[in-house]
């Protein structure tokens, strides 16, 4: 396996820290935008029982 330059090595973390950062903001404002689609889900996950 060749050798990476350090300066590849911080691009890689940079772009991989950068997307985990908008998805994260993808997630948050689908969440935040669609409200109701929560509550149907709560209602749902409420009716469940558990046998543990």
């Amino acid at each position: 396996m060749p050798q990476m330059a350090p300066l590849w090595w911080e691009t890689l973390f940079i772009l991989f820290t950068m997307s985990f950062i908008m998805m994260s903001m993808i997630m948050y404002y689908n969440m935040k935008i669609n409200p109701q689609k929560m509550n149907k889900m709560k209602i749902k996950i409420n009716h469940f029982k558990w046998k543990w």
